[in-house]
Protein backbone atom coordinates (compact mmCIF):
# COMPACT_ATOMS: atom_id res chain seq x y z
CA UNK A 1 0.00 0.00 0.00
CA UNK A 2 1.34 3.39 -0.84
CA UNK A 3 1.61 6.13 1.74
CA UNK A 4 -1.55 8.17 2.04
CA UNK A 5 -2.24 11.65 3.23
CA UNK A 6 -5.06 12.78 5.45
CA UNK A 7 -8.23 14.10 3.94
CA UNK A 8 -10.33 16.83 5.46
CA UNK A 9 -11.28 16.01 9.02
CA UNK A 10 -14.67 17.61 8.53
CA UNK A 11 -17.67 15.71 9.73
CA UNK A 12 -18.92 14.91 6.22
CA UNK A 13 -18.45 11.67 4.43
CA UNK A 14 -20.15 9.35 1.93
CA UNK A 15 -21.32 6.89 4.58
CA UNK A 16 -24.21 5.25 2.68
CA UNK A 17 -22.06 4.45 -0.35
CA UNK A 18 -19.11 3.06 1.61
CA UNK A 19 -21.29 1.03 3.98
CA UNK A 20 -23.14 -0.55 1.04
CA UNK A 21 -19.79 -1.60 -0.44
CA UNK A 22 -18.59 -2.88 2.94
CA UNK A 23 -21.75 -4.97 3.44
CA UNK A 24 -21.12 -6.63 0.09
CA UNK A 25 -17.49 -7.40 1.01
CA UNK A 26 -18.45 -8.66 4.44
CA UNK A 27 -20.89 -11.15 2.94
CA UNK A 28 -17.96 -12.89 1.19
CA UNK A 29 -15.91 -13.44 4.37
CA UNK A 30 -15.30 -17.01 5.50
CA UNK A 31 -17.62 -18.27 8.22
CA UNK A 32 -16.93 -20.65 11.09
CA UNK A 33 -17.95 -23.68 9.00
CA UNK A 34 -15.31 -22.73 6.43
CA UNK A 35 -12.64 -22.68 9.15
CA UNK A 36 -13.76 -26.09 10.41
CA UNK A 37 -13.40 -27.49 6.87
CA UNK A 38 -9.98 -25.88 6.38
CA UNK A 39 -8.45 -27.33 9.58
CA UNK A 40 -8.99 -30.80 8.12
CA UNK A 41 -7.25 -30.02 4.82
CA UNK A 42 -3.60 -30.19 3.82
CA UNK A 43 -1.87 -27.03 2.58
CA UNK A 44 -2.39 -27.91 -1.09
CA UNK A 45 -6.10 -28.50 -0.44
CA UNK A 46 -6.30 -25.17 1.40
CA UNK A 47 -4.74 -23.46 -1.63
CA UNK A 48 -7.26 -25.10 -3.99
CA UNK A 49 -10.13 -24.11 -1.70
CA UNK A 50 -8.95 -20.50 -1.69
CA UNK A 51 -8.72 -20.46 -5.50
CA UNK A 52 -12.48 -20.95 -5.54
CA UNK A 53 -13.13 -18.00 -3.24
CA UNK A 54 -12.59 -14.25 -3.50
CA UNK A 55 -8.85 -14.94 -3.08
CA UNK A 56 -8.78 -16.38 -6.63
CA UNK A 57 -7.02 -13.35 -8.18
CA UNK A 58 -4.17 -13.35 -5.65
CA UNK A 59 -3.75 -17.14 -5.69
CA UNK A 60 -3.52 -17.20 -9.49
CA UNK A 61 -1.14 -14.22 -9.62
CA UNK A 62 1.25 -15.74 -7.06
CA UNK A 63 0.84 -19.45 -7.82
CA UNK A 64 3.78 -19.62 -10.26
CA UNK A 65 6.23 -18.27 -7.65
CA UNK A 66 5.04 -19.80 -4.38
CA UNK A 67 3.42 -22.95 -3.04
CA UNK A 68 2.05 -24.35 0.20
CA UNK A 69 1.71 -22.05 3.18
CA UNK A 70 3.98 -19.44 1.51
CA UNK A 71 1.44 -19.06 -1.30
CA UNK A 72 -1.39 -18.74 1.21
CA UNK A 73 0.54 -16.16 3.27
CA UNK A 74 1.39 -13.89 0.34
CA UNK A 75 -2.12 -14.14 -1.10
CA UNK A 76 -3.67 -13.23 2.26
CA UNK A 77 -1.47 -10.18 2.74
CA UNK A 78 -1.94 -8.94 -0.83
CA UNK A 79 -5.70 -9.39 -0.58
CA UNK A 80 -5.88 -7.57 2.76
CA UNK A 81 -3.95 -4.60 1.36
CA UNK A 82 -6.24 -4.50 -1.69
CA UNK A 83 -9.40 -4.41 0.41
CA UNK A 84 -8.15 -1.65 2.69
CA UNK A 85 -6.82 0.37 -0.26
CA UNK A 86 -10.35 0.11 -1.66
CA UNK A 87 -11.82 1.44 1.59
CA UNK A 88 -9.68 4.55 1.33
CA UNK A 89 -10.40 4.95 -2.39
CA UNK A 90 -14.16 4.85 -1.76
CA UNK A 91 -14.19 7.19 1.24
CA UNK A 92 -14.44 10.97 1.39
CA UNK A 93 -14.15 13.74 3.98
CA UNK A 94 -14.26 12.88 7.65
CA UNK A 95 -14.95 9.21 6.93
CA UNK A 96 -11.68 8.97 4.99
CA UNK A 97 -9.84 10.55 7.91
CA UNK A 98 -11.30 8.08 10.41
CA UNK A 99 -10.36 5.08 8.27
CA UNK A 100 -6.87 6.39 7.43
CA UNK A 101 -6.09 6.98 11.10
CA UNK A 102 -7.28 3.52 12.04
CA UNK A 103 -5.32 1.71 9.33
CA UNK A 104 -2.08 2.94 10.89
CA UNK A 105 -2.54 -0.07 13.16
CA UNK A 106 -0.72 -2.03 10.44
CA UNK A 107 2.28 0.25 10.78
CA UNK A 108 2.28 -0.71 14.46
CA UNK A 109 1.98 -4.39 13.51
CA UNK A 110 4.90 -4.15 11.10
CA UNK A 111 7.16 -2.39 13.61
CA UNK A 112 6.45 -5.05 16.23
CA UNK A 113 6.96 -7.84 13.68
CA UNK A 114 10.39 -6.52 12.65
CA UNK A 115 11.47 -6.07 16.28
CA UNK A 116 10.34 -9.62 17.16
CA UNK A 117 12.21 -10.98 14.15
CA UNK A 118 15.46 -9.27 15.15
CA UNK A 119 15.06 -10.45 18.75
CA UNK A 120 14.55 -14.05 17.58
CA UNK A 121 17.34 -13.90 14.99
CA UNK A 122 14.94 -14.59 12.08
CA UNK A 123 16.09 -13.81 8.56
CA UNK A 124 14.55 -10.90 6.65
CA UNK A 125 12.54 -13.17 4.33
CA UNK A 126 10.78 -14.84 7.26
CA UNK A 127 9.96 -11.46 8.76
CA UNK A 128 8.72 -10.06 5.46
CA UNK A 129 6.26 -12.95 5.16
CA UNK A 130 4.50 -11.61 8.26
CA UNK A 131 4.34 -7.95 7.23
CA UNK A 132 1.05 -6.40 6.15
CA UNK A 133 1.47 -3.47 3.77
CA UNK A 134 -1.84 -1.84 4.62
CA UNK A 135 -0.81 1.14 6.74
CA UNK A 136 0.70 4.55 6.09
CA UNK A 137 4.32 3.39 5.74
CA UNK A 138 5.40 3.22 2.13
CA UNK A 139 7.59 0.51 0.62
CA UNK A 140 10.80 2.49 1.22
CA UNK A 141 10.09 2.75 4.95
CA UNK A 142 9.21 -0.92 5.23
CA UNK A 143 12.31 -1.97 3.26
CA UNK A 144 14.39 0.19 5.59
CA UNK A 145 12.94 -1.61 8.62
CA UNK A 146 13.63 -5.00 7.04
CA UNK A 147 17.23 -3.95 6.38
CA UNK A 148 17.90 -2.93 9.97
CA UNK A 149 20.67 -4.94 11.62
CA UNK A 150 19.53 -4.40 15.21
CA UNK A 151 16.58 -3.31 17.32
CA UNK A 152 18.49 -0.13 18.09
CA UNK A 153 18.62 0.65 14.36
CA UNK A 154 14.86 0.15 14.11
CA UNK A 155 14.26 2.54 17.01
CA UNK A 156 16.56 5.15 15.47
CA UNK A 157 14.97 4.81 12.01
CA UNK A 158 11.52 5.51 13.48
CA UNK A 159 12.53 8.68 15.34
CA UNK A 160 10.58 10.84 12.88
CA UNK A 161 7.33 8.82 13.19
CA UNK A 162 4.53 8.63 15.77
CA UNK A 163 6.43 5.76 17.42
CA UNK A 164 9.70 7.64 17.92
CA UNK A 165 9.53 9.02 21.46
CA UNK A 166 7.74 6.04 23.01
CA UNK A 167 10.14 3.54 21.46
CA UNK A 168 13.21 5.53 22.51
CA UNK A 169 12.04 5.49 26.15
CA UNK A 170 11.14 1.80 26.02
CA UNK A 171 14.46 0.84 24.43
CA UNK A 172 16.27 1.76 27.65
CA UNK A 173 14.06 -0.71 29.55
CA UNK A 174 14.64 -3.34 26.88
CA UNK A 175 18.41 -2.92 27.15
CA UNK A 176 18.23 -3.30 30.90
CA UNK A 177 15.88 -6.31 31.04
CA UNK A 178 16.16 -7.93 27.57
CA UNK A 179 12.41 -8.53 27.21
CA UNK A 180 10.31 -7.30 24.29
CA UNK A 181 7.10 -6.43 26.11
CA UNK A 182 8.09 -2.82 26.91
CA UNK A 183 8.90 -2.18 23.23
CA UNK A 184 5.67 -3.79 22.01
CA UNK A 185 3.58 -1.88 24.52
CA UNK A 186 5.30 1.36 23.54
CA UNK A 187 4.30 0.82 19.91
CA UNK A 188 0.68 0.15 20.89
CA UNK A 189 0.55 3.17 23.16
CA UNK A 190 1.94 5.49 20.48
CA UNK A 191 -0.59 4.23 17.94
CA UNK A 192 -3.66 4.55 20.15
CA UNK A 193 -2.70 7.89 21.65
CA UNK A 194 -2.18 9.32 18.15
CA UNK A 195 -5.44 7.73 17.02
CA UNK A 196 -7.36 9.59 19.74
CA UNK A 197 -5.40 12.83 19.38
CA UNK A 198 -7.54 15.86 18.61
CA UNK A 199 -10.82 14.02 19.16
CA UNK A 200 -13.22 15.40 21.80
CA UNK A 201 -13.39 13.43 25.07
CA UNK A 202 -17.18 13.69 25.37
CA UNK A 203 -18.64 14.11 21.87
CA UNK A 204 -22.36 13.81 21.19
CA UNK A 205 -23.03 10.10 21.69
CA UNK A 206 -24.72 9.26 18.39
CA UNK A 207 -22.74 11.68 16.20
CA UNK A 208 -20.18 10.35 13.66
CA UNK A 209 -17.35 11.49 15.93
CA UNK A 210 -19.07 10.11 19.02
CA UNK A 211 -19.44 6.65 17.53
CA UNK A 212 -15.85 6.66 16.29
CA UNK A 213 -14.61 7.63 19.75
CA UNK A 214 -16.76 4.97 21.42
CA UNK A 215 -15.33 2.28 19.15
CA UNK A 216 -11.77 3.43 19.79
CA UNK A 217 -12.34 3.61 23.55
CA UNK A 218 -13.43 -0.03 23.50
CA UNK A 219 -10.34 -1.06 21.55
CA UNK A 220 -8.12 0.84 24.00
CA UNK A 221 -9.79 -0.91 26.94
CA UNK A 222 -9.23 -4.33 25.40
CA UNK A 223 -5.65 -3.48 24.44
CA UNK A 224 -4.97 -2.42 28.03
CA UNK A 225 -6.32 -5.75 29.26
CA UNK A 226 -4.11 -7.67 26.86
CA UNK A 227 -0.97 -5.66 27.51
CA UNK A 228 -1.29 -5.70 31.29
CA UNK A 229 -1.72 -9.47 31.36
CA UNK A 230 1.13 -10.01 28.92
CA UNK A 231 3.39 -7.76 30.95
CA UNK A 232 2.49 -9.50 34.19
CA UNK A 233 3.38 -12.89 32.71
CA UNK A 234 6.58 -11.76 30.98
CA UNK A 235 8.66 -11.78 34.13
CA UNK A 236 9.76 -8.21 33.47
CA UNK A 237 10.30 -6.13 36.57
CA UNK A 238 8.07 -3.38 35.20
CA UNK A 239 5.07 -1.59 36.63
CA UNK A 240 2.05 -2.22 34.31
CA UNK A 241 0.92 1.37 34.81
CA UNK A 242 4.01 2.57 32.93
CA UNK A 243 2.48 1.14 29.74
CA UNK A 244 -1.13 2.09 30.37
CA UNK A 245 -2.83 3.59 27.29
CA UNK A 246 -5.01 6.57 28.07
CA UNK A 247 -8.37 7.07 26.39
CA UNK A 248 -10.46 4.04 27.37
CA UNK A 249 -13.55 4.01 29.56
CA UNK A 250 -13.11 0.89 31.65
CA UNK A 251 -9.92 1.32 33.66
CA UNK A 252 -7.66 3.93 35.11
CA UNK A 253 -4.00 3.10 35.73
CA UNK A 254 -4.42 1.95 39.31
CA UNK A 255 -7.50 -0.24 38.84
CA UNK A 256 -5.88 -2.00 35.89
CA UNK A 257 -2.70 -2.66 37.84
CA UNK A 258 -4.68 -4.15 40.75
CA UNK A 259 -6.54 -6.55 38.46
CA UNK A 260 -3.53 -7.61 36.39
CA UNK A 261 -2.80 -10.72 38.43
CA UNK A 262 -6.44 -11.66 39.04
CA UNK A 263 -8.19 -12.92 35.91
CA UNK A 264 -11.43 -13.71 37.73
CA UNK A 265 -11.61 -10.21 39.15
CA UNK A 266 -10.72 -8.76 35.78
CA UNK A 267 -13.53 -10.60 34.00
CA UNK A 268 -15.96 -9.60 36.73
CA UNK A 269 -14.95 -5.95 36.26
CA UNK A 270 -15.68 -6.17 32.53
CA UNK A 271 -19.01 -7.91 33.17
CA UNK A 272 -20.09 -5.12 35.51
CA UNK A 273 -18.93 -2.42 33.09
CA UNK A 274 -20.58 -0.63 30.20
CA UNK A 275 -19.67 -3.60 27.96
CA UNK A 276 -21.31 -6.23 30.15
CA UNK A 277 -24.75 -6.38 28.53
CA UNK A 278 -23.25 -6.77 25.05
CA UNK A 279 -20.64 -9.42 25.88
CA UNK A 280 -22.33 -12.20 27.85
CA UNK A 281 -21.11 -15.04 25.60
CA UNK A 282 -17.64 -13.58 25.12
CA UNK A 283 -17.20 -13.09 28.87
CA UNK A 284 -18.12 -16.73 29.48
CA UNK A 285 -15.26 -17.66 27.13
CA UNK A 286 -12.92 -15.32 29.02
CA UNK A 287 -13.78 -17.03 32.31
CA UNK A 288 -13.16 -20.46 30.76
CA UNK A 289 -9.75 -19.50 29.32
CA UNK A 290 -7.00 -21.75 30.69
CA UNK A 291 -3.93 -19.78 29.61
CA UNK A 292 -2.78 -16.47 28.14
CA UNK A 293 -3.22 -17.58 24.51
CA UNK A 294 -6.82 -18.64 25.13
CA UNK A 295 -7.47 -15.44 27.06
CA UNK A 296 -6.15 -13.31 24.19
CA UNK A 297 -8.28 -15.22 21.66
CA UNK A 298 -11.32 -14.65 23.86
CA UNK A 299 -10.48 -10.94 24.10
CA UNK A 300 -10.29 -10.74 20.30
CA UNK A 301 -13.68 -12.43 20.02
CA UNK A 302 -15.16 -10.07 22.62
CA UNK A 303 -13.96 -6.98 20.73
CA UNK A 304 -15.39 -8.37 17.48
CA UNK A 305 -18.69 -9.04 19.19
CA UNK A 306 -18.82 -5.52 20.59
CA UNK A 307 -17.93 -4.02 17.19
CA UNK A 308 -20.75 -5.99 15.57
CA UNK A 309 -23.16 -4.80 18.26
CA UNK A 310 -22.29 -1.16 17.52
CA UNK A 311 -22.60 -1.82 13.77
CA UNK A 312 -26.09 -3.24 14.15
CA UNK A 313 -27.16 -0.47 16.49
CA UNK A 314 -25.79 2.32 14.26
CA UNK A 315 -25.91 0.95 10.69
CA UNK A 316 -25.19 4.30 9.00
CA UNK A 317 -22.03 5.24 10.87
CA UNK A 318 -18.33 4.49 10.82
CA UNK A 319 -18.96 1.45 13.05
CA UNK A 320 -19.82 -1.03 10.23
CA UNK A 321 -16.61 -0.02 8.43
CA UNK A 322 -14.39 -0.53 11.49
CA UNK A 323 -16.21 -3.75 12.33
CA UNK A 324 -15.49 -5.00 8.80
CA UNK A 325 -11.79 -4.16 9.18
CA UNK A 326 -11.65 -6.25 12.37
CA UNK A 327 -13.59 -9.10 10.73
CA UNK A 328 -11.30 -9.11 7.68
CA UNK A 329 -8.25 -9.17 9.97
CA UNK A 330 -9.78 -12.10 11.82
CA UNK A 331 -10.29 -14.00 8.57
CA UNK A 332 -6.68 -13.46 7.46
CA UNK A 333 -5.30 -14.37 10.90
CA UNK A 334 -7.40 -17.55 11.06
CA UNK A 335 -6.50 -18.77 7.56
CA UNK A 336 -2.82 -18.04 8.22
CA UNK A 337 -2.94 -19.99 11.51
CA UNK A 338 -4.60 -22.94 9.78
CA UNK A 339 -2.08 -23.06 6.91
CA UNK A 340 0.88 -22.79 9.27
CA UNK A 341 -0.58 -25.35 11.66
CA UNK A 342 -1.25 -27.90 8.94
CA UNK A 343 2.26 -27.44 7.51
CA UNK A 344 3.69 -27.99 11.00
CA UNK A 345 1.70 -31.23 11.32
CA UNK A 346 -0.73 -30.02 13.98
CA UNK A 347 -4.10 -31.73 14.31
CA UNK A 348 -7.47 -30.03 13.75
CA UNK A 349 -8.21 -29.66 17.47
CA UNK A 350 -4.81 -28.07 18.16
CA UNK A 351 -5.27 -25.60 15.33
CA UNK A 352 -8.82 -24.69 16.36
CA UNK A 353 -7.44 -23.50 19.71
CA UNK A 354 -5.46 -20.88 17.78
CA UNK A 355 -8.50 -19.50 15.94
CA UNK A 356 -10.85 -16.67 16.82
CA UNK A 357 -14.28 -18.22 16.30
CA UNK A 358 -17.43 -16.44 17.44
Amino acid sequence: MSSYGTASSGRGGNYEYVIARVRSRRASLFDDDDYRKLVRMGTSEIARFMEETEYETEMNALGARYSGSDLVEYALNRNLSKHFDDLLAWSEGGLYDYIARYLRKFDAWNVKTVVRGLYAGSDAEEVEDDLIRAGEFGDDRIDSLLGAGSIEEVVESLSDTIFGDSLADAYEVYEDQNVLVPLENAVDRAFYETLLEGLPENPEVDSPTGLYVRFLQAEVDFRNLRNALRLARSGADTDPTEYYIAGGRLFDEQSLAQLTANVDGLVAAVRESTYGDDLDEALDSLEDAQNLVEFERALDAALLEYADTLSNRYPLSVCPVLSYILAKEREVDNIRAIARGREAGLGPDEIEQELVIL
